[in-house]
């Protein structure tokens, strides 16, 4: 099974800002929908964003919606999240995860993906 490898991460003030990297060995992500998620301590995992494979297209939840950007580069076949004026409601597990090669923009519904990656934990505080 292939995983994905997330790199990135780590500790920010509140109004900071983080970037999450997100790579897949042995798989063409141009290809596939590629989502990120978020799990908090005690609840339940929630997605942050998606990009298409078809065209790009981005989707976001309303809780980072205008603060985070997804974003694909296919040369380096890396998938990107931009996290800006992030907030104490952020701190959460993040993970990325493999959609499929048709999928509707607005799917965040983690059954849906797959070869999650190790999640990279995110905290922020003054």
């Amino acid at each position: 099974q292939v995983q994905l490898v997330e790199s990135g991460g780590g500790s920010v003030q509140p109004g900071g800002s983080l970037r999450l990297s997100c790579t897949f060995p042995g798989i063409l992500l141009q290809y596939y929908t590629i989502g990120w998620f978020r799990q908090a301590p005690g609840k339940e995992r929630e997605g942050v964003s998606c990009i298409s494979s078809a065209d790009g297209s981005t989707y976001y939840a309303d809780s980072v919606k205008g603060r985070f950007t997804i974003s694909r580069d296919n040369v380096q076949n890396t998938v990107y999240l931009q996290m800006d004026s992030m907030k104490p409601k952020d701190p959460a597990d993040y993970t990325c995860a493999q959609g499929g090669i048709v999928m509707h923009i607005k799917n965040l519904s983690p059954r849906d993906y797959t070869n999650w990656s190790q999640g990279k934990q995110i905290t922020v505080s003054a």
